[in-house]
């Protein structure tokens, strides 16, 4: 392995609940009525989606922060999906879990947007809790 790709994704409370059943170690799969799963390449963008997007609808946002094989990653382009920085991965539904079997190391819980912290909470530590 050359290396790693650090990606981050923004995610509801549910997909969060599922992440941790796992113990921090896979993405759950994809509802039929979501094609793609889409990591992001900066933080700053999983932020934004979150706090603007995640929080409002689902009552809490949150970013986690992961690792994957570069090399295996080199598969899916990066997607520009607006602006000069909201850049994406975009990994077919199906190809969802050989994905998972490339992390490298645990998914991390970095930051979490709540009803009473929609600024932002930013997690010290391993970043696999609260």
């Amino acid at each position: 392995m050359a290396g790693v790709m650090t990606l981050w994704r923004p995610t509801g409370p549910e997909e969060l609940d599922l992440v941790r059943a796992s113990g921090w170690r896979e993405w759950p799969p994809r509802l039929p009525d979501q094609p793609i799963f889409y990591p992001v390449l900066n933080e700053d963008y999983a932020a934004r989606i979150a706090r603007e997007w995640n929080l409002p609808r689902s009552g809490a946002g949150y970013v986690t922060r992961f690792d994957v094989d570069a090399d295996f990653a080199a598969r899916y382009p990066v997607r520009q999906a607006g602006g000069r920085t909201i850049l994406e991965l975009w990994v077919p539904a199906e190809e969802l879990e050989e994905f998972n079997a490339h992390l490298v190391g645990p998914i991390r819980l970095v930051l979490s947007f709540l009803p009473e912290h929609p600024e932002g909470l930013r997690h010290d530590g391993d970043g696999t809790a609260p």
